[in-house]
């Protein structure tokens, strides 16, 4: 069977597919640092050169031409033909089809061409995807712009709102969570107790899948695509513009939780880290703090008074979020929700019904 391209549209498809129903692996041959750089979610790795090698033949490539570039690929390429092989059919085991697999390098050029040559030679069935990652990187950027459904979850910081939305996607709720791709629950304070977050690159790739995943659901223009309420910058990583816009302008649900409540949530949340950790966190705000409220927490903080400490890290984070209530659409009402005293069952069959009613 001779090797087949494949278009990104058909690709994403075929990732949004359950991996136990016709899913065939996605392997990426580019280099090591490329990949970790930021690559498609899912994909396998299986580089063609190690980053060096890939320098050399690039600079080859520029100075020589293709012919001198191709040369020193296959001496690189020669000897890990075998390696190669055994790899790939490592990654198809995962696979209830056995025998195809989908290839990519950065523009679908002569790393893929030449993996697929070999793993055609072994007798599997290969598919290229046509222009690479560059192509596939576009369609996640045109994907930001296209009019989404979305309904967002505000509320001022200890409102419970993730809590909420992770018990919304429990009932069937279309649900993408901005802190858990970005891996940082937004504040200064929000890389405590969390791993490394991803590049800006793999972050938006991470993102555009979740939001092809949910389009491809029945009804969804109805149920909406549910997101948390976030500023537009979340730890080091910025929501692309494009989507940024369209969240400024899409339905919002307040939680109203008292002051009181959402301190004790907050203590109870970062309380328990490191109080040099802590400290760190609020010298990075200091500058928009300002010099006397820093003062005051950081002595708190060195007292041992934590719940003094973040009642006037609560209070700054107030106004933050108050402030950009009111850059918000001004034709877009937002909905203030009863949760003083509710429980999250009772919040959660309100959202559900004030949104049915309202779509």
């Amino acid at each position: 069977m001779p090797v087949q391209t494949v278009p990104v549209e058909r690709m994403l498809s075929l990732l949004s597919q359950p991996h136990s129903s016709g899913q065939i692996p996605v392997v990426d041959v580019r280099s090591p640092g490329e990949f970790a750089h930021a690559h498609i979610p899912g994909a396998h790795h299986l580089p063609l050169f190690t980053d060096e090698e890939r320098a050399i033949v690039g600079t080859l490539y520029h100075k020589q031409g293709r012919r001198a570039a191709i040369r020193a690929g296959l001496d690189f390429f020669g000897p890990k033909m075998r390696n190669i092989t055994e790899q790939a059919e490592a990654i198809l085991q995962q696979y209830p089809d056995r025998e195809s697999i989908l290839l990519y390098c950065w523009r679908g050029g002569m790393r893929s061409k030449a993996i697929a040559w070999l793993l055609d030679l072994m007798g599997y069935s290969i598919y290229l995807l046509e222009g690479g990652y560059k192509a596939f990187r576009n369609a996640v950027l045109q994907l930001f712009s296209l009019p989404l459904p979305l309904v967002l979850v505000g509320g001022y910081t200890g409102s419970g709102k993730t809590r909420i939305l992770e018990a919304l996607r429990e009932q069937g709720v279309p649900v993408i969570s901005l802190e858990h791709l970005a891996r940082h629950r937004g504040s200064a304070f929000g890389d405590l107790g969390m791993p490394l977050q991803p590049s800006q690159e793999m972050f938006e790739n991470l993102l555009a899948m979740e939001i092809h995943r949910l389009l491809q659901l029945p009804n969804i223009q109805e149920t909406g695509i549910w997101m948390e309420d976030e500023s537009q910058r979340i730890g080091d990583l910025v929501i692309p513009n494009a989507l940024w816009q369209q969240m400024r302008k899409a339905p919002l649900y307040f939680l109203e939780v008292p002051f009181e409540k959402r301190l004790q949530q907050i203590v109870s949340e970062y309380g328990i880290y490191d109080r040099g950790l802590i400290e760190a966190a609020i010298r990075r705000i200091s500058k928009r703090l300002g010099g006397v409220a820093t003062r005051q927490a950081l002595d708190h903080l060195q007292a041992g008074e934590i719940q003094a400490c973040f009642d006037i890290l609560l209070r700054y984070y107030d106004k933050l979020y108050l402030k950009s209530l009111h850059q918000r659409d001004v034709d877009v009402p937002v909905r203030h929700v009863p949760a003083e005293n509710a429980s999250e069952q009772q919040i959660i069959a309100w959202l559900k019904q004030a949104h049915i009613l309202v779509s």
